[in-house]
């Protein structure tokens, strides 16, 4: 780190870091969490459920694999800037294009370098995830006052519809499969099911993962009605991932939830979309302390007390003691007991709060996109 320190993370307490800067010059303000996976940090600031939010990762060598344009998991990074120990170490690794503090310069993402990750991970365990300002100045010149007064007004995700921020514009269809050694992406080109993806901030390996396993996929936004997706009479409806406070985008989704469900149609949810299924079956979410974010999650499935590890990024959480008769759960955090997994009875309405399709992260759960497949199977007779 230079001596004359060129970036500043601002607590909305006061609290202040003092760092080197790197990516984008300029200021950005949102909230603060951490992510504790070892790797992936391109897929992580690409994902676009962390909108509204600086991550800090607690593994020290981010940067060391470079970038590379096929694992974004969107067009631009969507993480509003990342907070690291170590400052980024030039790429090594035969599929990266460009070096990270490159790339973060190149899509307006700031970073900042050599601040005690420790610390300000357990200050966020113990004091909740805080609103913070992340600036980045060559010269070093910062208005910590300011940036503090920046972080204090910063209002926070509670009650933020932020699926529409990051949504698609409009619908496409998509049949790219998962990467594969030796010859990369490939093409579903025999599509055995036809799924409606309502876009709340979708990843495109969760796409990939339903086109790997036989799926003609039409991606739809967020505001997708029930009739928008009943006119192109899928076999199964799958609700993405996706930011902010699910109550506040559940306030146009919910009801074309619901009328998905009692269509008969199998619906699969994952993250966002999981709290929104939830909540049009009756429960309700909560604001989490501090979120899960990391790639190292253990999930025990209720069935038969098999234990995952899961890939999460989440802040809001399925409240179970709201769960309605008739809603199972199938799925519970071993770190914390919090909801992980639903299923609704008698019908194949399921959904769950991690992310199974290992980007980044383990592979232990890919077996739900083959269950949503299933699904579909059966019901068409």
């Amino acid at each position: 780190m230079s001596q004359t320190p060129t970036a500043c993370l601002a607590l909305a307490d006061g609290t202040i870091f003092m760092g080197r800067g790197f990516g984008a010059t300029g200021v950005s303000v949102a909230e603060l969490c951490f992510n504790t996976a070892m790797t992936g940090y391109q897929e992580i600031m690409t994902d676009p459920s962390y909108a509204g939010q600086i991550v800090t990762f607690t593994f020290p060598h981010i940067g060391n694999t470079g970038v590379t344009p096929e694992d974004d998991e969107t067009a631009t990074p969507v993480a509003a800037g990342m907070v690291v120990k170590w400052d980024p170490t030039d790429p090594s690794n035969w599929r990266a294009t460009q070096d990270l503090e490159a790339w973060l310069t190149s899509r307006g993402r700031i970073g900042i370098g050599g601040i005690d990750t420790r610390r300000l991970t357990r200050a966020i365990r113990q004091q909740g995830a805080p609103h913070a300002a992340l600036a980045h100045d060559p010269d070093g010149n910062f208005d910590i006052e300011a940036l503090v007064a920046q972080a204090r007004a910063f209002k926070g995700l509670e009650g933020v519809d932020l699926a529409r921020d990051v949504t698609c514009a409009q619908s496409y269809r998509w049949d790219q499969t998962k990467w594969a050694w030796p010859d990369g992406f490939g093409t579903q080109e025999n599509p055995r099911h036809k799924v409606v993806a309502i876009d709340f901030g979708a990843k495109r390996n969760i796409l990939r993962s339903l086109a790997s396993v036989g799926c003609d996929v039409t991606v739809l936004p967020a505001t997708a009605t029930a009739e928008d997706v009943k006119a192109l009479n899928p076999d199964g409806v799958f609700l993405s991932n996706g930011p902010g406070d699910p109550a506040a985008t559940g306030k146009y989704a919910v009801p074309m939830i619901r009328e998905m469900v009692e269509s008969g149609l199998p619906v699969f949810g994952i993250c966002l979309g999981h709290q929104m299924l939830a909540m049009a079956l009756g429960a309700k979410t909560i604001k989490m302390n501090h979120g899960h974010h990391g790639a190292n999650h253990p999930v025990q499935r209720r069935t038969d007390g098999k234990v995952e590890i899961t890939s999460m990024n989440h802040g809001f959480t399925v409240d179970v003691q709201s769960l309605p008769e008739g809603v199972e759960e199938t799925h519970v955090s071993l770190f914390d007991g919090s909801n992980c997994g639903i299923r609704l009875s008698g019908k194949p309405v399921f959904s769950v709060q991690y992310h199974p399709e290992a980007s980044p992260g383990p592979h232990d759960s890919a077996y739900l996109f083959d269950d949503f497949a299933a699904a579909m199977e059966a019901a068409r007779g």
